[in-house]
């Protein structure tokens, strides 16, 4: 997935913010609100994560700010702030989940994994597609009940077909979900990738509707 963190704190927003690329997602960091204003309007976003106290204001109103312009993407909120008038408030606000300082970063993994199941519509994490048994929150995969070893970029853009059966991805989708704004592209990143996919899960996995995009294929 592609994440927006937004947090000022340089230590906690590191640790985050790797962790969530070891997890296969992209991550942009932004320590200020007007900069993640700056970033929503620019970038597609599968989530936000949400602090809530940060230097040029609070993060509900930012949130509310989000929710009334008909924003739909999830969020979860990380803050400090640990009382239950609180917690109150920003689920009030449209916030998915929340989650208080400190935390553990497998936890906000399989959170993040949680909240991304319910918006694609199957909170199942287990998906049996024909001889694929695939664990959403393991990020694993098996073949006729082998395990396939995938790279986390392997994963990812795996991962973003299974969320969208039937949906037809285009390249800039997938390069969006997959790579941040200071990563560098290759031209033919996303293509290198789904010929991996097709040679370890099959070649009928992944469809392509030339010239305009891929989908989830029937292996």
């Amino acid at each position: 997935m592609r994440i927006l963190l937004i947090e000022d704190d340089t230590v906690l927003g590191a640790a985050v913010a790797d962790q969530l690329r070891a997890d296969g997602h992209s991550a942009d960091w932004a320590k200020r609100l007007d900069a993640a204003d700056d970033t929503l309007a620019v970038g597609a976003f599968d989530l936000v994560l949400l602090d809530l106290m940060l230097p040029d204001g609070r993060g509900i109103p930012f949130l509310r700010r989000m929710r009334a312009r008909g924003d739909a993407t999830p969020v979860i909120i990380l803050t400090a702030l640990d009382q239950v008038s609180d917690r109150i408030e920003g689920l009030n606000a449209g916030a998915d989940d929340y989650m208080v300082k400190p935390f553990d970063l497998d936890e906000l993994s399989a959170r993040i994994g949680s909240v991304a199941r319910r918006y694609a519509g199957n909170p199942n994490p287990l998906i049996n597609l024909g001889p694929l048994e695939i664990d959403l929150a393991a990020k694993a995969v098996r073949r006729d009940g082998r395990p396939v070893t995938l790279t986390h970029r392997e994963w990812a853009l795996f991962e973003a077909f299974v969320q969208a059966p039937g949906r037809l991805l285009s390249k800039a989708q997938l390069e969006e979900r997959l790579y941040s704004f200071d990563d560098s592209i290759e031209s033919n990143t996303i293509e290198v990738h789904v010929s991996r996919l097709r040679k370890k899960l099959g070649r009928s996995v992944i469809d392509t509707e030339r010239g305009l995009g891929y989908r989830l294929g029937s292996p």
